[in-house]
């Protein structure tokens, strides 16, 4: 019987503390945003964009990619934040939700203070989200963003 009085709060503490990352993951939301352009021109794709190459050659269907910029935010759930991600370029993020497991989030793209997109996205860490976005002036080359939840 004392050894069951014992036992029983030790379950109980080592319980709450394999369940505490979970919650403490689930508070904010660490969110990478990468601006890259996207060409039909061939030639080497920057090698800072190895990694995502494959997806986004699956998803936007060009030949070539080059990076712009990037920026990364902690964002505390729920709640807003800003990248600044290059050539004028910033995301706004509101973190909706977030289960430990993905970040429901919502995402307005603007350009030199100009409205591009407005869109929702559940990210899953380390998973890339592909957002194509407008031409960049130069022939044939347009914008995107990769967003990377971490």
């Amino acid at each position: 019987m004392k050894t069951n009085r014992l036992l029983l709060p030790l379950l109980v503490l080592a319980a709450v503390w394999n369940l505490a990352p979970v919650a403490r993951a689930a508070d904010h939301a660490n969110i990478q945003g990468i601006l890259i352009t996207a060409s039909n021109e061939t030639g080497p794709t920057d090698g800072r964009l190895a990694a995502y190459e494959p997806t986004l050659r699956r998803i936007l269907r060009f030949e070539s990619y080059r990076f712009v910029g990037e920026d990364t935010a902690a964002i505390a759930i729920p709640s807003e934040g800003r990248l600044s991600i290059g050539d004028g370029h910033q995301l706004e993020l509101m973190a909706e939700h977030a289960d430990g497991k993905t970040v429901q989030v919502k995402v307005r793209w603007l350009a030199n203070g100009r409205s591009l997109m407005s869109t929702g996205l559940v990210l899953r860490p380390g998973v890339p989200a592909v957002l194509g976005g407008p031409a960049t002036g130069h022939k044939g080359e347009v914008y995107a963003v990769i967003l990377i939840g971490r």
